[in-house]
Order: structure tokens, then C-alpha cells, then sequence
């Protein structure tokens, strides 16, 4: 069975699925012979040269020994952790769908999934974007998720400056409030704040965000030019363990209503 390999320019990690292929062809290995070196079954193989499924440091080691690379593998997935990966959004918004908890960390916006329409247009009109009425549409179908049955349970911790941020204008931004609020009387949402008086702590590094599915922990971190998946297990949990920390910051989700209301009074 042949599989397609992946466009190499699409991503760090898609160039070496297709190198992948290209190596063993070259040296004129069947994929069950690759299987053998890796000690995994055939289809992983096919998977891992498709791009579906990402090669893990043990594999790469053991590839680099059998083939004599240098350590190309090894050092080829070293750096695409490192890398902005150009599909990020699909492929997070994917796991997103699937996901059955999320937990979200955003220092400087209302994360995507509790924006209300408004909010959401200022936000993608101030960052330029090209298809605003799409991206829109886009942001507002992934809500569609906390609604549905059997919904993620969503943790989310928001900095207290965005709430007194007025994105898209004072009226925007209470009614975006507003919405808060009666997103954290839902069974499944469980909105935290950090307030500014928490002092220095790992917040001010930048939002992230992990979401829990099948495959285990996937992790996000968000940056200006292109997001960055953390598709590795230590990574992952080490974004949920920063979480944690942050979270210990924060106040209690009873006192949740309290704050969103004192911010709306203050704008």
C-alpha cells in the first residue's frame, strides 16, 4: 500500500514525514521493514509518512542508528517543536472539536470561544485580517461546541486587565461582559480571574492553552505570527502544569461574578 507524503513546505513536521519516505525508498526498504526497525506495526509506518501521526524521539533514535543519519531524525524534530507551524490553526481547531476538556490561559483578549460576535470583528479587524465576515463566521461555529451534547468542559483563567480592555469600545466590550457572565453560570465553564494585584508570576509569559483528547494532552502557545503546537507528552504537560500554577493565583470562581461586574461598573 502507497500513501501520498505531505507537502514538506507546509510544515516542519510534514518535511519530515516526506523525508521519512524518502529515505526508505532510497535505500529500497519496504514499510514492514521499516516497522521491524521501529518495533511498530506496518500501519504506523503509513501513518508517520502521511503526516497523520508525528515521529517520537525513540523512533528517531532508532532510525538514526539503523540508517547511520547523524542524527538527522533526532535533530529534525528537535526543531520542529521549535517551529511555527504554518497550518496551526486547522490542525488545533481539529483537535479542538474533539477535545474533552480545554483549558485556556489568555493574557491580553476574551479567548475565541467566549468572544460574542462584536468583540470577535474588533478583534479580527484590528489584526488586519483579510476575511473578516469569514474568520467571523469561523470563530462563531467553534462556539458551537460548548452547546452541544456531551460539551468539553472548558477551564479558562483570564487576566484581569482584559477586562477593563475596551475592545471595539466601551459598549463592545460590556456587552461582551455581559456575555461572560452568563457563560460562567453554565455547568461546563469554569471562568477564574488573575487579579492584577497577583504580582509577577508565569502569566506574564503569554497565553497557552491544553486541551485534553484520545491521543492524550496537545498544547498550544500562542504567538503575533503563527501559533506553535506542543505535540509532544513532556511539553503538553508541562504547559498544564504552568497552568496549574497560574491557577493557584487566581480567585475563586464564586468570586468570578463579583469581578466581571465591579470591571463593567468601572468602564
Amino acid at each position: 500500500m502507497t500513501n501520498k507524503p505531505p507537502d514538506p513546505r507546509a510544515s516542519m513536521w510534514d518535511w519530515i514525514a516526506n523525508n521519512l519516505r524518502f529515505q526508505r525508498m532510497e535505500r529500497g526498504l519496504s514499510g514492514d521493514a521499516v516497522a521491524k526497525i521501529l518495533g511498530c506495526a506496518r500501519s504506523t509506518i503509513t501513518r508517520l509518512e502521511s503526516g497523520e501521526i508525528r515521529l517520537k524521539d525513540a523512533h528517531a533514535a532508532k532510525l538514526d542508528q539503523a540508517w547511520r543519519t547523524g542524527g538527522f531524525f533526532t535533530i529534525a524534530i528537535w526543531y520542529a517543536r521549535l517551529a511555527p507551524n504554518p497550518g496551526w490553526l486547522a490542525s488545533y481547531t481539529e483537535f479542538e472539536s474533539r477535545a474533552t476538556i480545554i483549558q485556556a490561559y489568555s493574557a491580553q483578549a476574551v479567548p475565541v470561544l467566549l468572544q460574542t460576535p462584536d468583540y470577535a470583528k474588533a478583534v479580527l479587524l484590528a489584526g488586519h485580517n483579510t476575511d473578516v465576515e469569514g474568520g467571523l463566521a469561523r470563530r462563531l461555529a467553534r462556539q458551537e461546541r460548548l452547546t452541544r451534547p456531551r460539551p468539553p468542559e472548558l477551564w479558562v483563567l483570564l487576566a484581569e486587565s482584559v477586562l477593563t480592555w475596551p475592545v471595539g469600545g466601551m459598549d463592545v466590550q460590556r456587552q461582551q461582559l455581559r456575555f461572560l457572565l452568563e457563560l460562567a453560570e453554565r455547568p461546563n465553564v469554569f471562568l477564574r480571574i488573575i487579579p492584577r494585584l497577583s504580582g509577577a508570576s508565569e502569566a506574564l509569559d503569554g497565553s497557552f492553552k491544553v486541551i485534553t483528547v484520545k491521543e492524550g494532552l496537545i498544547g498550544f502557545v500562542e504567538a503575533p505570527i503563527g501559533g506553535r503546537l506542543v505535540m509532544d507528552s513532556d511539553g503538553a504537560h508541562s504547559l498544564q502544569r504552568r497552568f496549574e500554577r497560574i491557577g493557584a493565583k487566581a480567585a475563586p470562581v464564586d468570586s468570578t461574578p463579583e469581578l466581571i461586574s465591579r470591571a463593567m461598573e468601572a468602564l
